[in-house]
């Protein structure tokens, strides 16, 4: 594979990980409120929300690992 491909699908995958973990921190953010606020079920509600996207990263970061073992000569 092209070593310039492969070295801009793993930009792009970083950069999707970054994406997801940035509005997986701004749903936690809303859990923390929810949780101060004394809705302690709420929060865990809206935690549960992040699920989803930390499989998503858990899945680019594999890609990505992938992607570099087979950059190597």
């Amino acid at each position: 594979m092209d070593p310039h491909i492969v070295e801009d699908m793993l930009n792009m995958h970083i950069g999707e990980m970054r994406q997801r973990l940035e509005r997986a921190a701004g749903i936690v953010k809303a859990a923390e409120t929810c949780a101060a606020g004394g809705n302690l079920e709420k929060a865990i509600e809206i935690a549960l929300d992040i699920e989803p996207l930390i499989y998503e990263v858990s899945t680019l970061l594999n890609a990505a690992s992938l992607m570099h073992h087979l950059k190597r000569p």
